[in-house]
């Protein structure tokens, strides 16, 4: 038998009855709430059943970069040259400035780069794997891409790497992939499994222009007349429309799934191998797991056919497993909090938050004090954040493909006053919370923030003073926090230690917002519009908020209550806006509505992930990668 038929035969659904008895232990110490922890929930679930244990020890991962050229690059679909294919695996493995290096870096994952078919010499590059098929594809808008034989083969390659990998100890692989003019046979790949036009599902790519575009699409148009690719063989649609590196991704996953192992996707060129993988063998998608959805317009149609659900949306255009690299540490604080809540309540972890607690005589607070804050706010530093995109611009990727963690790199810079700022910067959480805390609520923040590596503040608000009073309480910690921690994440628990999770959030959103999400009342009154109970905890999120901005802080956001006293701050204080980083639902789309600063602790992850990649890649003149040729 082949190897690719015993793969095919060793895969089985996943184990839910172990999600089963998972999710009944959840919802009891959840006291029957199964939505607060949103899709971190659901992340957990999937991994467990993937891994057969009911408490896995964190995944050791493997990025497996999948190198290959395509003969359709010949018809101009893409803004880049060929020859890129090569420069880039060069880059990987001799310059290591790209972003697979950084984001491998910030995963803490190993690197593994795989020649495919490069349509080039690659002897010279250490450490590169040598599975190649051919050199690169046959011009799939002429003929088939490759033979059946030949897919048959790059499956198998596949399959043979992650075994290997697997036998080394790996259980989570980050598949990626490099060669030019891969979306197109991505996008012709969605367009026959998802019953699409190709108008509907190519996308930009290497963020190419209008122009090239059109081109693009009609390339994919006839790639799939000429071709005609049965949507019921995966085999077919490989061969006729594919890719040597999407076979072998292909192989990945089902290998992953006949070992049990867990896969996390990244953009559209990994869904699209996805898709081939499930034709195959349905059950292979029990062990996959979505990370962000991406800019390419076939992405969303690859997740839905695949029966996935992204948790980020970052604008990422980029397939070097930046997305999955980010969701292994989302994964492995949803295992920290799991470990942590099955052993409740008779065996807690220990909660080393400092705690600081409001004093009952009332400050004098006057206008001067809010004045002082708001006429003597610091400007970002526009010369930092200009020499910071400059960089950006001119590393070896596309240009903008890293989207949204880009734009959050360059608002690092001009906060802090550094074009470069280094990696694993301090950072703490400040929780405004009431006299006493839920103890479940300490569990879950102490979970999270502890793999954040967040120092945490709980600072206790008192009743029966006024919002004045609190307004300088938060100020006062803000203000210290913010001298020694340049990321500072605000957030609250409940200030009633009785209520459910997300009880704050459900009243400020019904008290202030209208029903389509926007702010009732002015700036000046709205804090008279908010129930009473919550003012005084509103006014010392205000002071914090001004306070950590005015120091140059970036601060970051947690659940729905902080984001929309934070959107009213904004209002009150446009000054602050830029010093804001606002996560869920811009960002992160896991739906969590517990407060207490995991969604604060989730997004620090997303900045470390941004200064990894102004440290750890190199631009084009340094890695001697060849630049776009249009294109924004």
């Amino acid at each position: 038998m082949s190897l690719l038929k015993t793969t095919l035969s060793a895969i089985a659904p996943a184990d839910q009855a172990l999600t089963g008895e998972v999710s009944a232990r959840l919802s009891t110490v959840m006291e029957g709430d199964d939505t607060t922890l949103g899709q971190a929930r659901q992340l957990l679930l999937r991994y467990l059943a993937i891994a057969g244990e009911r408490h896995p020890q964190p995944p050791e991962k493997c990025t497996v970069i999948c190198c290959a050229d395509h003969g359709v690059a010949a018809e101009g679909v893409s803004a880049y040259p060929p020859e890129t294919t090569v420069q880039m695996t060069r880059n990987y493995l001799i310059s290591r400035g790209a972003a697979a290096n950084a984001f491998a870096e910030y995963a803490d994952s190993e690197l593994v780069v795989v020649d495919m078919g490069i349509a080039a010499d690659t002897s010279d590059v250490p450490d590169l794997v040598d599975a190649r098929i051919a050199a690169g594809t046959q011009n799939m808008a002429k003929g088939p891409a490759m033979t059946r034989q030949q897919a048959i083969q790059s499956i198998e390659q596949g399959i043979a790497i992650a075994e290997k990998l697997i036998d080394e100890g790996i259980d989570c692989l980050l598949p990626g992939e490099m060669g030019i003019a891969n979306t197109t046979a991505s996008a012709a790949i969605t367009a026959v499994f998802c019953h699409q036009s190709a108008e509907v599902v190519t996308g930009r790519g290497t963020n190419i222009s209008d122009d090239r575009l059109q081109k693009k699409i009609g390339i994919v148009r006839k790639a799939l007349a000429v071709n005609q690719p049965d949507a019921q063989d995966g085999l077919d649609v490989l061969a006729k429309v594919g890719g040597f590196e999407l076979g072998a991704i292909t192989g990945l996953i089902l290998a992953a799934a006949a070992h049990h192992k867990a896969v996390i996707l990244d953009g559209a060129n990994t869904g699209a191998a996805a898709l081939i993988a499930q034709s195959l063998a349905p059950a292979c998608t029990d062990y996959l797991l979505a990370s962000h959805l991406g800019s390419e317009k076939s992405h969303a149609f690859t997740l839905k056919q695949l029966g996935l659900t992204p948790v980020m949306q970052l604008d990422l255009r980029l397939g070097e497993a930046c997305g999955s690299s980010l969701l292994t540490t989302m994964l492995e604080m949803a295992l920290s909090a799991w470990d942590v809540l099955d052993h409740l309540p008779q065996d807690p972890i220990e909660t080393p938050f400092h705690h600081e607690y409001m004093p009952r005589m009332v400050p004098k607070v006057t206008d001067k004090t809010f004045d002082f804050y708001l006429h003597t706010m610091q400007e970002l530093d526009h010369e930092s954040m200009e020499l910071c995109q400059q960089r950006l611009d001119n590393l070896a990727k596309p240009i903008y493909s890293l989207g949204y963690l880009e734009q959050i790199a360059v608002e690092t810079a001009g906060i802090i006053g550094d074009e470069l700022p280094e990696c694993g910067m301090d950072r703490a959480i400040l929780c405004f919370t009431g006299r006493i805390t839920n103890p479940l609520q300490d569990q879950l923040t102490a979970a999270f923030t502890g793999q954040a590596g967040a120092e945490v503040t709980m600072a206790h608000l008192k009743e029966d003073l006024p919002p004045t009073a609190a307004f300088d309480f938060g100020r006062e910690h803000a203000e210290y926090l913010s001298i020694s921690y340049p990321l500072l994440g605000l957030a609250m628990t409940e200030l009633d230690e009785n209520v459910p999770l997300g009880t704050a959030a459900s009243e400020l959103r019904a008290a202030l917002l209208n029903p389509d999400g926007s702010l009732r009342y002015p700036a000046d009154s709205f804090l008279q519009e908010a129930p009473e109970a919550y003012q005084p905890l509103i006014g010392a999120f205000i002071g914090a908020i001004i306070a950590a901005a005015h120091n140059s802080s970036f601060i970051l956001l947690d659940d729905e209550a902080t984001e929309i006293i934070a959107r009213y701050t904004e209002l009150l204080c446009p000054d602050v806006r830029p010093y804001i980083l606002h996560l869920q639902p811009a960002l992160l789309t896991m739906g969590i509505t517990c407060p207490g600063g995991l969604i604060a602790s989730l997004g620090m992850g997303l900045v470390e992930a941004a200064l990894h990649i102004l440290n750890d890649m190199r631009t084009f003149a340094e890695t001697r990668v060849a630049v776009a040729s249009d294109g924004p």
